[in-house]
């Protein structure tokens, strides 16, 4: 059975087929950039939300559901490169790495389908799932670092090339090695913010095949020019490296218009929060 539900890009340009073959990993081609977005109309939201529905939202719930929308409106950048040629997932998965609890790293959560999930549902199943993963209960997961765990320090370099050769470039089902499907995703957002920076570039990780890594900051609260007075309010970063090979300023840009969009318009974006009257002022 295959790993992931592909189908090969056939109008592909010069210019990208010369990107691809520029690079032969994804160490060189990085890209890049910050978005700083206002976040006063979507602080509000998160608050109108937990007091109405009792779910704690937060700014990276938002950014979660955003990827998946700019990733659904730019299905170009929802693709991995397999054979120097690009695939075009057909589902959209996204990665959140949240920061764990008393100083046990690093949470991954893996969300499926995360642009059809209402924002509430989608709250419910990341802090759910972070939950199982920091307290050893999620199978898949476990197995996978148990795994790791053997993998001598020497060869843990050409370990994890060749599971990325076997699951992406092949396509092969990983379950047989004791590890989770497609664990990356087409997206990974790390949640600096919770670590208290406002801007972080993070590294490609090449076995990841994962051409977009965002990191959304903390929110702060600045000066900022509302009808040419200056004013108090809150704005974001959301820092993004991507793989020039196959996605650049068109795919970036689509994706940092829909980021912005939505976080700037969370009652449009999101929808009023559940059993909230249409008057509701948010």
């Amino acid at each position: 059975m295959a790993h992931l539900e592909l189908k090969p890009k056939q109008d592909v340009s010069s210019f990208r087929k010369l990107a691809i073959g520029s690079w032969a990993t994804a160490y060189d081609p990085t890209v890049y950039g910050t978005l700083t977005v206002r976040m006063d109309a979507a602080l509000a939201y998160l608050d109108a939300f937990h007091q109405r529905t009792g779910v704690r939202l937060t700014a990276m719930h938002l950014v979660l559901k955003a990827v998946g929308e700019g990733l659904r409106r730019c299905p170009d950048a929802n693709a991995l490169l397999r054979y120097q040629r690009i695939y075009l997932r057909q589902r959209i998965t996204v990665c959140a790495v949240l920061p764990g609890v008393d100083q046990q790293g690093l949470t991954p959560v893996r969300i499926e389908d995360v642009e059809q999930k209402p924002v509430r549902e989608l709250a419910l199943e990341v802090e759910a799932t972070a939950a199982r993963v920091r307290e050893g209960r999620d199978a898949q997961v476990e197995q996978g670092r148990r795994l790791l765990k053997r993998v001598p320090h020497l060869l843990l370099h050409r370990f994890t090339g060749l599971v990325s050769f076997l699951t992406y470039t092949l396509n092969m089902d990983p379950s047989w090695l004791g590890l989770p499907r497609d664990p990356f995703g087409s997206a990974v957002v790390v949640d600096v913010g919770a670590l208290g920076l406002d801007t972080a570039y993070l590294p490609l990780a090449p076995f990841t095949r994962v051409p977009v890594f965002l990191a959304p900051g903390a929110v702060r609260e600045v000066a900022v020019v509302e009808e040419g007075r200056v004013v108090p309010g809150h704005v974001m970063n959301i820092n993004a490296s991507f793989d020039h090979r196959f996605l650049d300023g068109y795919h970036a840009g689509v994706i940092a218009n829909t980021l912005r969009e939505m976080l700037e318009h969370p009652v449009e974006s999101f929808g009023l929060p559940p059993d909230a009257p249409v008057s509701t002022p948010i």
